[in-house]
């Protein structure tokens, strides 16, 4: 496969490259990270052909979307597809600390959770001057769900249905201010939750598809049937699947860990990498449009292109299933098992 290979989203007039770059990184994720840095992996990703970069407010308390439209604002805005987050608006507040929601150096504004109507348009056109770019083709409603608001949850959604924030989508959408509209979320079920009750076009799911775990499985089938494009976000889960010792963005438990040793066990039998299988097994399943991987190096976007377009044996597929390592249903990427990617 190669990373410049483009799907189009179901509904929308919206033509993916098979792997986007998500800027999280460029709003110091974990640790500091240059501008030169940053622009270093920006251009590499460029150069190898990858065209759709994600980004929100929330990244480094807005530094992510700063960065990533200075780069963007020196090309063709016809030659890229971009899509940012609404949901949280950002507050100047001179009180932010050296490291944030492990943001390190966050810029001096404060994420507000807004989901209503005059929130959802008040926090994209903050973006908008912070891109330099007015139409963004995709928009996400960032982090809505129980995994990020626990009790709170019910509070916001009703933000979403009758605090008017879909409407404010709609509109967004029907104005030709954005191509297509979805939820950027970590948790599935939401996303099952809001397609009963608007009509979105994609999702950007982090870490619930991924060779590491399948639960959401029989969501994305539902989602294949009904046309609704699926981003895949995380697919290294944290990056526990490209060497750290993380998921979902907190110290991996042992019994995940233990999992993770299985697969490189795997991997090690059949001649595999581990980055390879991880970045390639989502896109086999029909509702997949892209895979989103963050980099803060030029050198980790080569890694990434290298693991992408890497060989990998049917048998290896194989192997893991048999093993319990894949669920029995999950596409894979591999003429034997079925068609795939």
């Amino acid at each position: 496969m190669n990373v410049a290979d483009r799907r189009k989203l179901p509904r929308a007039d919206v033509e993916l490259t098979l792997v986007g770059l998500g800027c999280a990184q460029m709003g110091n994720l974990y640790r500091r990270t240059s501008y030169e840095e940053s622009a270093g992996a920006f251009k590499a990703a460029w150069d190898a052909g990858i065209r759709y970069y994600d980004t929100a407010p929330f990244y480094g308390y807005t530094r992510s979307e700063r960065r990533l439209g200075t780069m963007l604002t020196d090309l063709p805005r016809k030659d890229y597809v971009l899509s940012t987050k609404v949901g949280r608006v950002m507050k100047p507040d001179d009180t932010v600390g050296a490291e944030e929601d492990s943001y390190v150096d966050p810029l001096p504004f404060r994420p507000i959770y807004d989901y209503s109507h005059d929130g959802i348009m008040r926090s994209f056109e903050a973006s908008q001057q912070r891109l330099g770019i007015l139409k963004p083709d995709i928009l996400y409603i960032h982090d809505i769900g129980h995994m990020a608001h626990g009790g709170r949850h019910r509070h916001y959604w009703r933000q979403l249905t009758d605090g008017g924030g879909f409407r404010a989508l709609a509109g967004l959408r029907q104005q030709g201010l954005t191509k297509a509209i979805g939820l950027g979320v970590n948790e599935w079920e939401v996303i099952a939750d809001a397609m009963k009750v608007f009509d979105i076009d994609c999702a950007m799911l982090a870490g619930r598809y991924t060779l590491l775990e399948q639960k959401s499985l029989a969501f994305m089938d539902d989602c294949a049937r009904h046309g609704v494009g699926i981003v895949v976000a995380g697919p290294f889960n944290s990056g526990l699947l490209a060497g750290n010792r993380k998921f979902n963005y907190t110290d991996a438990p042992a019994d995940i860990l233990a999992r993770v040793d299985v697969l490189h066990a795997a991997c090690a039998e059949e001649g595999v990498s581990l980055q390879a299988a991880a970045l390639q097994f989502p896109l086999a399943h029909p509702a997949v449009v892209t895979v989103v991987s963050g980099a803060r190096t030029a050198g980790q976007i080569k890694s990434n292109v290298d693991w992408f377009s890497e060989s990998i044996p049917a048998s290896f597929w194989s192997r893991l299933r048999q093993r319990g390592l894949i669920a029995e249903s999950a596409p894979v990427p591999s003429g034997i098992l079925g068609e795939g990617a």
